[in-house]
């Protein structure tokens, strides 16, 4: 007998270190043993920052969503959720974004939460998506760190401290929970947690956790 169709988390950008930071974010969770499959999509940039990078590297992801008619579900691991709508159009199975689930995830505790972007010009892209989805009153606020990539996100002492300090910014601000605006920043989860005293929301996790229930 087969086992379970997998629930696939595409990784937008084309680093592999940070593929492997998502496995096990991913694979920690209780039940996760075998469901997730992981994959990188080599053309793409090591870090999906501008407009652009989000336009081209959703078209790669719903390329190759489609071509997965073996996945249970769809989890795209960029905070941007690149491709989100035109993967709904061609897969029928679940589609989750990593923003999306995290961003829900942070109102059902019912406070509000911040975000700490990779660079300040994600920030308009963000805001414009909580805005679209009517939730922009539930966000205290949203920082950008000096431009970083995806791997160091998780991995810099250096930028670790940038993290640290815009998390208390929006602690500052009114954030009852944050939300590190990256994959790449999963391996810090538990230590910006401590630090800041205050819930904080992997959105990879986040997603992660949602995929079973909704299959």
């Amino acid at each position: 007998m087969s086992g379970p169709r997998p629930i696939l988390v595409i990784n937008p950008n084309s680093t592999v270190e940070v593929t492997e930071e998502i496995a096990a974010a991913v694979n920690a969770l209780p039940g996760a043993a075998g469901r997730f499959e992981c994959v990188t999509i080599a053309e793409s940039p090591r870090t999906i920052s501008t407009d652009q990078d989000v336009t081209e590297a959703g078209a790669r992801v719903a390329d190759l969503a489609a071509t997965r008619p073996d996945a249970a579900a769809i989890i795209i691991a960029c905070f941007s959720d690149p491709g989100l709508t035109e993967v709904r159009h061609r897969v029928r199975v679940p589609v989750i974004g990593i923003q999306m689930a995290s961003v829900m995830t942070a109102i059902a505790t019912g406070a509000p939460f911040g975000v700490i972007a990779l660079s300040p010009a994600s920030i308009p892209r963000h805001m414009a998506f909580y805005d679209r989805l009517g939730i922009l009153h539930h966000c205290a606020g949203e920082v950008g760190l000096s431009g970083v990539s995806a791997l160091d996100a998780g991995r810099s002492d250096a930028v670790y401290a940038e993290t640290l300090a815009a998390g208390k910014q929006l602690v500052a601000q009114g954030a009852r929970s944050v939300i590190p605006g990256c994959a790449g920043f999963s391996p810090r989860r538990m230590q910006l947690e401590t630090d800041l005293g205050v819930p904080v929301i992997d959105p990879v996790r986040a997603a992660a956790a949602m995929a079973p229930g909704l299959i």
